[in-house]
């Protein structure tokens, strides 16, 4: 067997955790399995996975093989598509992950129109709020708000973007208009939930100072999307990205507050202090890769698509 054949054996157990479901994938017995991976274990004379009988897990040298194996791979997938690069037609899947809110306003109208053009291209959308692992999830990519926590992942913006505080004129005529920050503990909130985390933790900078507020929730969920339902139905006051409401904005749907002093979520990260535990000011919408070289044509071909169709279809923002 070539060393192509082993690292395909390699990522195949990897992805099915566990010698046995490989196998069965691959129509080779358990025995077969076992004495294949341990020759490439004797051939880099190293353990590459702890096994035992219902599982394998990667060692620290498994791990950085496993990542070398998919850049290998990639290459070489991407070396035979070459040679029909001057195909017209695209085919194949397209996997993409989005946020909830611009997903459905934005991604999946404009995956409609990417596949009415390429009709063999089958997409994959799969929307939610939570952070998705491209590779473990068999993602070609992610549309994401933020900055880039993973280094082996390959980043292109997209669109400028930051949080902001909205609400519905329907919601202010009945509840009042807040004037400081601090009156939020005073108004109803929605709240995003991620992964079993309330974000009611909402930054300001008033006054040339950081103002930390724990708002009470008065309804919640883990969908973006539902969240701005709620605001626009004159539920509450919610805390949003730019990108997901300048639409309603612009038509005056929503209404912003406290313009220019909202900082966003307060977020979990042990490499940084309290003081730093916030949004950014700038939360630009990206689209996130594997760290591959080379991507899938249709993948490419969606990414140039999406970024021009965003450019045409994106609301401007209006000076309030």
């Amino acid at each position: 067997m070539s060393k192509v054949d082993d690292m395909t054996l390699f990522v195949q157990v990897v992805k099915a955790n566990g010698l046995a479901a490989a196998g069965r994938q691959l129509g080779l017995s358990p025995a077969s399995m076992t004495a294949r991976i341990n020759r490439l274990e004797q051939r880099y004379q190293t353990r590459l996975l702890n096994r035992n009988t219902r599982s394998i897990t990667l060692t620290h040298a498994g791990e950085r093989f496993y990542q070398g194996c998919l850049r290998v791979l990639d290459e070489v997938a991407a070396t035979e598509a070459s040679l029909s690069e001057t195909e017209a037609l695209l085919s194949g899947t397209l996997r993409i992950s989005a946020p909830s809110d611009f997903g459905l306003q934005y991604v999946a109208p404009a995956l409609a129109a990417f596949v009415a053009q390429h009709p063999q291209v089958i997409p994959h959308l799969y929307l939610t709020d939570g952070v998705v692992k491209l590779v473990e999830d068999g993602l070609d990519m992610a549309i994401r708000y933020g900055n880039l926590p993973d280094s082996n992942l390959i980043a292109k913006p997209l669109a400028d973007n930051r949080r902001v505080l909205c609400a519905s004129p329907a919601y202010l005529r009945a509840y009042g208009m807040p004037i400081h920050p601090n009156d939020l503990l005073e108004h109803r909130c929605l709240v995003m939930e991620r992964h079993g985390e309330l974000l009611n933790e909402w930054y300001f900078r008033h006054n040339n100072q950081l103002l930390s507020l724990k708002v009470t929730p008065a309804m919640v969920s883990g969908d973006g999307g539902l969240i701005r339902a709620w605001a626009l139905a004159g539920c509450g006051i919610a805390l949003k990205s730019l990108v997901d409401v300048q639409a309603d904005v612009n038509v005056g749907n929503l209404q912003l507050l406290f313009e220019g002093q909202v900082k966003g979520f307060s977020y979990i990260d042990s490499e940084k202090t309290d003081s730093e535990k916030t949004d950014s000011d700038s939360i630009g919408l990206q689209a996130i890769f594997p760290s591959r070289k080379f991507q899938p044509r249709q993948v490419r071909a969606f990414t140039e698509f999406f970024e021009s169709w965003l450019q045409s279809h994106s609301p401007a923002e209006r000076s309030q």
